[in-house]
């Protein structure tokens, strides 16, 4: 897949890339909204690998609007693109899977003094309270909510799903290497599910210095390749 993105400010990396695989393994259908979708890497992904995926994306900062439009056209794939604020967005409309690798930063974390570096990355742009019930007002009965998140934070995202009802079903903790604490977390959740919750294996990175075989798996499927420029 060709992506086009910004040459100068945020890019995505690797967290984007390993929610798209994790993604993936629930074999999404029907209507999928990306949420802060950045130059469009996860549901762009997303949707050409699962056929059956109707794919809407919200994204507010203007930059990353033009991007998301090119790389839908480039890679001829369908999309509804909402050029606002995920807050602020309608609530007419339904969805069976929301997908997203959301600003997740702390306050206490210094701020970036680029406008596109601190929007996309920063929890204070979508705190996770708001967050969260906007998520659970958007979802059908019994659907999916995919995303990921700071693994130091695992705490405080499992309250928050209680608060509006969502539970977690799937659960997978990514590590740099096999003896460091895990950075990233990747979760599953689901509104009206009464399952137990299902730890995946940990997911390392790194073998020594190298990325390790599902990360190099990982990059193969995904097949990305990155064009900085601007728009």
């Amino acid at each position: 897949m060709l992506l086009y993105q910004p040459d100068s400010g945020y890019c995505y990396n690797s967290d984007s890339l390993f929610l798209y695989d994790f993604i993936n393994s629930f074999h999404p259908k029907g209507k999928v909204l990306d949420v802060g979708a950045g130059c469009g890497i996860v549901g762009l992904l997303v949707a050409r690998d699962n056929k059956k995926v109707e794919l809407e994306a919200v994204e507010k900062q203007e930059a990353f609007i033009h991007f998301c439009k090119t790389n839908a056209r480039v890679n001829n794939i369908s999309y509804k693109l909402y050029e606002c604020d995920f807050l602020e967005l309608t609530e007419k409309n339904k969805y069976d899977y929301i997908i997203s690798n959301p600003p997740f930063y702390p306050a206490g974390v210094q701020k970036s003094q680029n406008e596109m570096l601190f929007n996309a990355r920063y929890n204070v742009n979508l705190p996770l309270d708001k967050f969260f019930q906007k998520v659970s007002r958007l979802l059908r009965p019994q659907s999916h909510f995919i995303f990921c998140y700071d693994a130091t934070q695992f705490g405080l995202v499992c309250a928050e799903l209680d608060k509006v009802k969502m539970k977690i079903v799937d659960v997978q903790f990514v590590h740099p290497k096999i003896d460091r604490s895990a950075s990233l977390v990747m979760i599953h959740a689901r509104n009206g599910s009464k399952s137990m919750i299902k730890v995946w294996p940990p997911f390392i990175s790194f073998e020594g210095n190298e990325p390790s075989k599902k990360v190099q798996n990982i990059y193969k499927k995904a097949n990305t390749q990155s064009i900085k420029c601007q728009i």
